[in-house]
């Protein structure tokens, strides 16, 4: 067996032991499902996130960067969106609940405004696009009289995991010349929803809440875990989920010469041929790895 038969072997034997097993059979009470057994604490050597091998610029001999769109209606896309109800467990998340708490813990530290990853912004600098807050017309009126306002005369609206319509990504393929084939590498990932402002209209735009830088944020997604249908008992990291492309994607922008313009700039007002141009880039992309080795 190779020496890569060999990490994939002891990768997943290391996800089984960390994550195969919930306590939820052993458990003398229902505080204790979820955490690690004695057994399983002192098996697990290296609770962390699978680091990046680090890759020399000359290394790289092409490079394409994308963007890309992940439907939440889609069913494969489900574990991203699921569970938009925090009742059933701490241990159940969504990957938005996943991200915005980790925000306001700290423990995330890079967000910024746009893919680009030009403009850095704090928790405060997108609340406005988080929540909405509204005042009633008898809470005007108690405002212009001198009162203090009454809370049931006061409206909010905070955007929640039920409200994420999709993610957007952006990535980078890239052909390492010396290991002498195609990676991908992602850099970035937004939340998007529906304008808070607008969200009880009926068909409020769609706008991108912020924009996380992935690296920063991998830690945290390897603590938590999504959820998958096929077996409870495996269960599997967003990091990994992420990182493995388990799901399923559409390129809305590629890197090019017109300023990095969208498909929907250049395809218009036609759904079905956005969708085969989105393919046709994917194709150029997947065949760079094959005409690498055609003389």
């Amino acid at each position: 067996m190779s020496w890569k038969g060999l990490f994939v072997v002891f990768l997943i034997g290391s996800t089984m032991v960390s994550y195969g097993q919930s306590n939820i059979l052993n458990a003398k009470n229902p505080d204790e499902i979820g955490k690690p057994t004695e057994a399983q604490t002192e098996n697990v050597v290296n609770d962390e996130p699978l680091e990046y091998g680090y890759v020399e610029d000359r290394d790289v001999l092409w490079s394409k960067n994308v963007w890309e769109v992940i439907d939440l209606d889609e069913r494969v896309n489900f574990p991203l969106y699921y569970p938009v109800d925090n009742t059933i467990g701490n241990n159940r998340r969504s990957l938005y609940d996943v991200l915005i708490k980790a925000i306001e813990d700290g423990k995330i530290k890079r967000i910024y405004a746009d893919s680009y990853f030009t403009e850095e912004r704090k928790l405060n600098d997108v609340e406005a696009t988080l929540s909405r807050v509204d005042t009633t017309d008898l809470g005007i009126e108690q405002y212009n009289a001198g009162e203090e306002v009454d809370r049931q005369f006061i409206d909010r609206r905070d955007l929640s995991a039920a409200d994420i319509a999709e993610y957007h990504i952006r990535g980078m393929w890239y052909f390492d010349k010396r290991q002498a084939e195609l990676k991908y590498r992602i850099l970035g990932i937004a939340p998007v929803a529906p304008d808070v402002n607008f969200i009880d209209s009926d068909n409020p735009d769609m706008v991108e809440l912020f924009w996380v830088w992935f690296p920063d944020a991998r830690e945290v997604l390897h603590e938590n875990l999504a959820f998958g249908d096929s077996n409870s008992a495996q269960k599997i990291t967003f990091d990994h989920l992420l990182n493995a492309r388990r799901f399923n994607a559409v390129i809305y922008k590629a890197e090019n010469v017109q300023g990095d313009r969208e498909v929907n700039e250049y395809v218009v007002d036609n759904a079905f041929m956005q969708l085969l141009e989105s393919e046709r880039i994917k194709e150029q992309i997947r065949n760079m790895e094959q005409d690498m080795w055609n003389y």
